[in-house]
């Protein structure tokens, strides 16, 4: 076999759903096996998922045994020649397994690859590649340099941003979110470390695989959309405390020798987690009902039988959505429509709509993916959802401090 993809997941059925129809597809012409791991939910995800996916193997905990527990528990049983470790609030492109699979047969001594990912609303996080931490990256990063000098090797260390977004590089660190390790690297390094409960594990694993004498890439000829944040939200109390938590161990375990340098990286760790939660208490008291109460003018990309079918789900959308109209995907659409992805420009400007639904199935996840690539150079800045072919829901996130939003029949 040549693959083993592995989906952890808590609470998340909805992005789960969506993230599995994409990977089904993605897996068309591959000798793949998908496996999910569920800790523990209490949101009706094995009803509402097990029915819709009879080829996926499901694993139910009784527990919350973290992420990198979770993922290690099966890896006896997955059968590939490479593993994938996948987040579940992810959307891959058709093509996207083939070429990472592609990738690995063509380099020589990889360990693992990661990929581009963009969130929701189109953009790049910054995330997929990283350098190991050190006292002066972490130093640049908690100050803001980072941020003002996104490109320098210097200033934007942590995030190795001297490396260009669309080129293939080897690089020290890939995030959890897609990981691919060849199982040779697997074998080697034992998986994750299950001392991380959640965050941090990734970065662990990234350097016991070069440690191993492999190589890490950032592989730029594919991209993701990963939602963030889904089953702990982005500065909750919860996040700042596992995520700083995670930094610190991986200090400690990494740095025992080095003991000025643990003392600085620790200093550092300790004052992020101070402003992160001074942040958080500041966008608690300035985070008012306005955003949650908006109601959207919506439209939808979609072919004239796909709009008829989501129209049945957004009648359950809560605050209700206005229903602008369907936006034509090709210019061979001559059914009535309020415009065409073709002149975004066009359409943003004539019909006002402030949140638009992805419909896969005459558009591509690949398409999609770009599309939402696309709209992101224009001044204006929409909503996003998304609606695989076949599934009963429509998710979206394109606020990383707060969690993504979902439309299904209750």
């Amino acid at each position: 076999m040549q693959l083993s993809i592995i989906i952890v997941s808590y609470n998340v059925k909805y992005f789960l759903e969506q993230c599995l129809c994409s990977v089904q597809k993605a897996c068309n012409g591959i000798d793949a096996e998908i496996i999910v791991v569920d800790n523990n939910s209490d949101d009706g995800s094995r009803e509402w998922l097990e029915p819709k996916f009879s080829k996926v193997i499901f694993k139910w905990n009784n527990d919350n045994v973290g992420f990198a527990k979770a993922n290690n528990s099966v890896l006896s049983e997955a059968r590939g020649a490479h593993i994938l470790f996948l987040n579940p609030d992810t959307i891959i492109p058709e093509d996207c397994l083939t070429a990472c699979l592609h990738f690995f047969a063509a380099s020589s001594n990889c360990g693992a690859i990661g990929v581009p990912m963009i969130n929701g609303a189109g953009k790049f996080l910054r995330e997929s590649k990283r350098s190991l931490p050190s006292p002066i990256a972490s130093l640049f990063k908690m100050a803001g340099l980072a941020n003002l000098f996104p490109s320098s090797k210097l200033f934007a260390g942590y995030y190795a941003g001297h490396l260009p977004e669309n080129k293939t590089s080897e690089v020290e660190a890939l995030a959890g979110a897609f990981m691919m390790l060849s199982k040779e690297a697997i074998e080697k390094t034992k998986g994750f470390d299950e001392s991380f409960f959640m965050y941090g594990e990734d970065i662990d694993l990234s350097y016991r695989i070069q440690k191993a004498g492999f190589k890490n890439y950032y592989f730029a000829d594919t991209t993701i959309i990963h939602f963030k944040g889904e089953s702990t939200q982005k500065l909750s109390g919860n996040y700042i405390k596992h995520f700083y938590g995670a930094m610190k161990l991986f200090v400690i375990k990494h740095y025992k020798d080095k003991k000025l340098t643990r003392f600085f990286m620790l200093l550092a760790i300790a004052a992020s987690q101070v402003l992160a939660s001074l942040k958080l208490f500041i966008l608690k008291i300035f985070t008012g009902a306005k955003q949650k109460n908006k109601r959207y003018n919506t439209a939808a990309a979609a072919s004239h039988k796909e709009f008829n079918n989501i129209i049945h789900l957004l009648k359950y959308a809560a605050p209700a959505v206005f229903i602008r109209g369907r936006v034509a995907i090709t210019k061979y659409d001559k059914d009535y429509c309020i415009g065409n992805l073709k002149n975004k420009k066009g359409l943003l400007h004539k019909t006002k709509i402030d949140q638009l639904i992805f419909c896969e199935g005459t558009l591509s996840f690949k398409n999609i993916i770009q599309q939402l690539q696309e709209f992101r150079l224009f001044p204006k800045k929409i909503r996003f959802l998304f609606h695989a072919a076949g599934s009963s829901s429509i998710v979206g996130s394109g606020r990383k401090n707060a969690k993504g939003v979902f439309i299904a029949k209750p």
